[in-house]
């Protein structure tokens, strides 16, 4: 299959590879093409952001969580309709998960799809040392093909000159582009990132600006013809068709506290035969109608805890419905969400749902960072015990008084002892800190649905 595609890809983290994928898509835009928006690993905010720019639900590559069969595949169901697809890759090009070779990193999912990449470099302090720095990268996987490259940050006219008579003199690459810096155009962040789209009022005007600076300084026409380049991609093996729960409808929250979703997760849920309706526990007073389970995902519920913690109403809601059979299933934000209370880095204190008899408090530096394997040990809505799960944790609370006997998993990986527990799990209820990417954990996914099938078809009172 023939699609025009292409890779972001950094030296490493904070080069600018966000911003500039997002100027790119928004000035793609502009000339009329249809761009469809991928990101590497287990991103949401910055796909969020591509939405917001392209115009398009932009999807999660995770080479770590999927096989190579899974991320081809899913690319392969999202590209076609396209003129071109740009890939934003995570941290530096060969950046993966810990301890575990190219798993998980950009230079991966770049030779699964066999896409050229744009490696963008900070310019800052460096002339020619920059074409060691660009050798050193090209040359250390012979099997990835770097096209072109991107200095980000030159200081002056000279200082471009100088980057663009190394790069393309000494290497014979590609310079794409030098980009100098512009200090009047912030990215406004937050502790997880990069502030998402849904909360950032800016945004329009913010990729406004993007936009003019890559028409200006960037050879778009030479990063077109690179991508077009791009050798056919065969799809492979065919993966199973999903089975059918036909009738279930899932209450999924989402709002400006959660909207950590990966969105092929909820495709999966729907291919399996799944209704989801969205709601919000920030505005809304009752939960949709004739629904058969929760999901509330992770996002920023600590910005929003005065508005949350108001909202007597729905919060009764999802307790009864709960206490009443239904499954519920909460990831991060909304782990905090149904715990007793939050409390804030100022000591303030707020109540949740109370369905986690246990309270998490907000720290000041990360609490957890990374994929883990997560090992069920309490049978539940997602499984029975022993089943392992892929996910990732990112979070800055952290749990008071959990109680151990109700643990959730068994973790390793990530930031921790292996072994440690996490989470809780009773009856239909779980609640971790752990995200999990269903099309990548498709037991679970359909052990989720069973569960909300058969509360369906016959209910059960929690006592």
């Amino acid at each position: 299959m023939k699609i025009p595609r292409i890779v972001m890809a950094g030296t490493h983290s904070g080069v600018g590879k966000t911003t500039l994928t997002l100027g790119l898509l928004a000035a793609l835009g502009r000339r009329g093409l249809r761009v469809q928006p991928f990101k590497v690993g287990p991103d949401y905010i910055d796909p969020g952001l591509h939405r917001a720019a392209a115009g398009q639900i932009s999807h999660n590559l995770d080479s770590w969580m999927g096989s190579p069969e899974e991320v081809r595949q899913l690319f392969l169901k999202h590209a076609p309709a396209s003129d071109l697809a740009v890939v934003e890759g995570v941290m530096g090009l060969f950046d993966g998960a810990r301890g575990q070779g190219e798993a998980g990193s950009t230079a991966q999912v770049a030779k699964v799809l066999k896409a050229p990449v744009v490696l963008i470099f900070s310019a800052k302090g460096l002339a020619r040392s920059a074409a060691a720095l660009v050798k050193g990268y090209r040359t250390f996987d012979p099997e990835l093909n770097i096209c072109g490259v991107i200095a980000n940050g030159v200081s002056s006219e000279r200082h471009r000159q100088l980057i663009r008579e190394t790069i393309a003199g000494e290497l014979g690459i590609p310079l794409l582009g030098a980009l100098d810096n512009r200090q009047e155009i912030v990215m406004p962040q937050r502790h997880l990132g990069l502030l998402p789209a849904e909360e950032n009022n800016d945004l329009h005007n913010i990729l406004r600006q993007l936009a003019t600076i890559i028409e200006e300084q960037i050879d778009i026409d030479a990063l077109l013809q690179l991508a077009r380049q791009a050798p056919d991609l065969d799809a492979g093996a065919v993966l199973p068709a999903a089975g059918p729960f036909t009738g279930v409808r899932l209450a999924v929250a989402r709002d400006e506290a959660f909207n950590f979703y990966y969105q092929d997760s909820l495709d999966y849920l729907t291919e399996l035969g799944a209704e989801v309706q969205f709601f919000s526990p920030l505005k809304d007073a009752a939960l949709p109608e004739n629904i058969h389970g929760i999901y509330i995902g992770g996002g920023f519920p600590e910005q929003f805890l005065p508005a949350l913690s108001a909202n007597r109403s729905i919060k009764e809601q999802i307790y009864l419905a709960c206490r009443n059979g239904m499954p519920v299933y909460a990831e991060c934000g909304g782990l905090m969400y149904l715990c007793r209370s939050v409390c804030t880095l100022s000591g303030e204190r707020y109540d949740g749902v109370g369905l986690v008899p246990a309270g998490v408090r907000m720290g000041n530096r990360l609490a957890a960072l990374g994929y883990v394997r997560a090992t069920i040990i309490r049978p539940g809505i997602l499984g029975g015990a022993g089943l392992e799960l892929k996910g990732h944790e990112f979070h800055w609370s952290s749990p008071e008084d959990f109680p151990e006997e109700f643990s959730a998993y068994r973790l390793s990986g990530g930031r921790g002892q292996d072994g440690r527990t996490e989470g809780y799990a009773r009856d239909n209820l779980l609640a971790s800190y752990v995200h999990l990417h269903f099309r990548y954990n498709q037991e679970a996914a359909r052990n989720l649905l069973a569960a909300c099938a058969n509360y369906k078809e016959f209910g059960r009172q929690v006592k």
